[in-house]
């Protein structure tokens, strides 16, 4: 069969081949490569999708927009979908990469000949890879290497791929695994990083640009990549992009893609921005992104077990200039005046919390959750534990406007129902040491038959003797427990608690309502509660969740947007008084630290029992911002870590609301509210009967209160303990001038400042709501917004 050496020829023609044998050879070759060929595809499957061509990061955005972190995965990426890929950005690719792409079977013969003399001639195999080929080697092959073993596989592969996967889904796959530089992977990412925008929104410049990208970032990125080619150098680079996505734009023309008279709008780089590192989750950012993550998760559709997958793009209401704005307000005051190495007993473990949040939306716009999110792990900002003292307060004077107290002449089933709604001008004792009374008249008992005796600060009785009446803008002025614990009395705790909820507090992050103290402050929200609670009586009585995401998304679309619910907690009217009596606080009482000139402001302070804690709450008609601070233990190995007290901390005699929480709230306030319009609250309409109205004297409204001529202050008089007149607006204390007394009360025994009894005031121990909940319940134990 086969003649050779031909046995019927002689010398040198013995040794050339027939023509049959010659055929005989090419036939049986080119049958056995076809053969083998044949065995090799049937044997080839789809290869499954690498894992890391699909791993991704979720991404965090500013209110604005632009970027604040990506983290949750190992690669920047956000896949989406084909229709979230504009057609120019595919025409750029296929025009610039693989014009043949929808007809093709996957792979370019011409060009896989060209890899092979690129081979033969000593180099490398690249060039003449088709978008399958690219896709198959991006998404499905680990081994990246160039040889010829795996360029074969790589062939088989994707001719397989080219078969069983239709082709909008290779490029869907192409455009989000591949890699564009800045350490962005697919296209949603690469937008991004070069124009901050989502891919949906890219122009045909931008496409052209980033498919010119892909030819390399090294050489192609307009900001230059030096450290890996000294020859990378950003005008170099510039001119490189800006030849190769001329290049593209011209032959999407060429091919049908794209007009004549829309790419001439395209004939200079489109304006990109720098590089930026990928911030790690410290300072405020770990905070900030912990506290959007629960967010997600509550109130979205997406478990954590999906957000752990990455994918997801996160939309928040962090303003980053209000989030600097704060945290440099807290670090000037701490700079300032806590010295651990100093005082080591006093100045250890000092914490601050704080938040704004937005009245018209709600919307949480800045908070500041500890000194560093990867060192202090509890945000201070979003959970609990330290009490708010005076700055109940203003729910106990709502409630009062809103359901007024009861009659003590009727019955308790008649009383809940006839009650008389009360006004500010309103008269109540100042008395320090007050014996507390039900609404009936009938002195206050706890089931020991213990009776309740309420302190002022400093035991100083408040008002004209011997009654010590004065009315509850004064009182509120001048933060007067005894005034505030018996208007909850007459109230009903119940309806005070029920008012405080209207506002906006978590029902679970208040104490027990069954003592007195209830009224001034034994309950322990967060200061995104506070601050969103307050931002209620800012918008006259509107009430909004406070919120934190506005919107999610991933390769699908959009799949949460958050949805503003307003409902009225309390009129107009009501809201509106409350905000006119704190507007005094801040004119002439404790708050006068927290001025902004040019703005009117209201607010309250409050310290706690034993000096545990302290607040400043207030707001302008735009921005409500709720400051605490504490000191706790940050060292989860200590046993039955409770509160420290503040005496002496940061050289002060003790800590008030009034003392550094105002003054960080009035340096913080004063540079967030720069450029906007300073605005005037609502003037209020007279509310309510003035309840137990004597002779005596009434200190004078603010001017928005009424219109009658203003009646002249009351003059201290002589009690056990002289008590000094309140400081007129210019008297007041200065920014660090801590000795000056805020009027918060501070040696109670029955938890919150301005919050216990005295005498034969029953033991914090009497019920476990009303236990020190610095010592005992004043743990971090609540969150997200708690």
């Amino acid at each position: 069969m086969i003649d050779y050496p031909r046995y019927d020829r002689d010398g040198w023609r013995r040794w050339v081949p027939s023509w049959k044998l010659v055929s005989g050879l090419c036939i049986g070759f080119f049958g056995t490569a076809v053969a083998a060929a044949g065995i090799a595809y049937a044997m080839v499957g789809v290869p499954v999708v690498d894992d890391s061509a699909t791993a991704q990061n979720n991404v965090y955005y500013w209110a604005d927009g632009s970027r604040m972190v990506a983290t949750g995965g190992e690669r920047n990426r956000q896949n989406v979908n084909l229709s979230q890929i504009p057609k120019e950005m595919r025409n750029a690719i296929i025009s610039q990469e693989n014009k043949t792409f929808y007809t093709d079977s996957g792979i370019d013969p011409k060009g896989i000949a060209r890899a092979v003399f690129n081979m033969a001639k000593g180099g490398d195999t690249q060039g003449g890879s088709t978008i399958t080929q690219q896709y198959v080697k991006n998404a499905m092959l680990n081994d990246q290497s160039q040889t010829i073993s795996r360029k074969v596989k790589e062939i088989f592969v994707s001719i397989k791929v080219g078969t069983d996967v239709s082709k909008d889904d290779i490029l869907e796959g192409y455009l989000n695994s591949a890699y564009y530089g800045r350490g962005a992977y697919g296209i949603q990412a690469a937008s991004r990083a070069y124009f901050n925008v989502d891919a949906v929104d890219l122009n045909p410049g931008q496409c052209a640009f980033l498919s010119a990208v892909l030819k390399g970032a090294t050489y192609y990125d307009p900001a230059g990549s030096t450290s890996i080619d000294p020859g990378a150098t950003p005008e170099a680079n510039q001119k490189r992009a800006q030849s190769q996505m001329q290049d593209t734009l011209d032959k999407m023309v060429e091919y049908g893609h794209l007009s004549q008279a829309d790419r001439a709008k395209y004939t200079t780089l489109p304006k990109w921005k720098n590089p930026e590192s990928n911030a790690q989750l410290s300072g405020q950012i770990g905070y900030l992104v912990r506290l959007a993550k629960s967010s997600v998760i509550k109130n979205s559709k997406v478990s954590e077990q999906q957000l752990e997958k990455g994918g997801y793009s996160i939309y928040t209401t962090f303003d980053k200039k209000k989030v600097d704005d704060l945290e440099k307000a807290v670090q000037k005051v701490y700079k300032k005046n806590i010295d651990p190495k100093k005082r080591p007993e006093k100045d250890t473990h000092v914490q601050f919390g704080g938040a704004s949040v937005n009245p018209d939306t709600g919307a949480i716009e800045a908070i500041y959750g500890g000194e560093d999110a990867t060192k202090h792990f509890t945000n201070n900002a979003d959970v609990t534990g330290a009490q708010v003292g005076s700055t109940f307060k203003p729910y106990v004077l709502a409630a009062a406007m809103k359901w007024g107290v009861r009659d003590p002449d009727l019955g308790e089933t008649q009383a809940q129902d006839e009650r008389t709604v009360v006004s500010p001008k309103s008269l109540y004792s100042g008395e320090n040491n007050l014996k507390i009374k039900e609404y009936d008249g009938s002195i206050w008992e706890n089931e020991k038959g213990e009776q309740w005796r309420q302190e002022n600060d400093g035991k100083d009785s408040v008002g004209e003797a011997p009654d010590y009446k004065i009315d509850l803008r004064e009182a509120m002025r001048e933060s007067v427990n005894s005034a505030f614990v018996q208007l909850g009395m007459d109230v009903g705790l119940d309806k005070v608690k029920e008012a405080a909820v209207d506002a906006g507090l978590l029902e679970d992050s208040l104490a027990g309502s069954g003592y007195p103290s209830f009224s001034i402050g034994v309950s322990d929200p967060s200061a995104i509660r506070m601050a969103g609670s307050y931002a209620t009586f800012a918008d006259s009585g509107k009430q909004r969740e406070p919120f934190s995401v506005t919107k999610v998304t991933n390769a699908d679309g959009t799949i949460f947007s958050h949805k503003v619910e307003t409902k009225q907690a309390f009129t107009s009217k009501v809201a509106d008084n409350v905000t006119d009596v704190l507007k005094t606080v801040v004119e002439k009482g404790t708050g006068t630290n927290a001025q902004l000139p040019g703005r009117e402001v209201a607010g309250k302070t409050g310290t706690t029992d034993g000096n545990k804690s302290a607040w400043f709450v207030g707001y302008t008609p735009q921005l409500s911002t709720a400051i605490s601070m504490f000191r706790y233990p940050d060292d989860e190995t200590i046993k039955n870590r409770s509160f420290l007290e503040m005496y002496g901390t940061g050289g002060e005699e003790k800590i008030h609301g009034a003392s550094f929480p105002s003054v960080i709230w009035q340096d913080y306030m004063e540079d967030a509210m720069k450029g906007e319009k300073a605005e005037k609250f609502p003037k209020p309409e007279p509310i309510g009967e003035v309840i137990n109205d004597t002779p005596s004297p009434t200190p004078s409204p603010t001017p928005s209160e009424t219109e009658e001529k203003p009646s002249p202050s009351p003059t201290p008089s002589p009690s056990k303990t002289e008590v000094t007149p309140s400081p007129t607006p210019t008297e007041s204390c200065g920014p660090f001038d801590f000795n000056c007394d805020d009027g918060d009360n501070n040696g109670n025994q029955n938890g919150g400042n301005d919050a216990g009894g005295t005498g034969n005031s029953p033991s914090p121990s009497t019920s476990p709501s009303e236990t020190e909940g610095e010592d005992d319940g004043g743990g971090f134990i609540r969150g997200p917004n708690g």
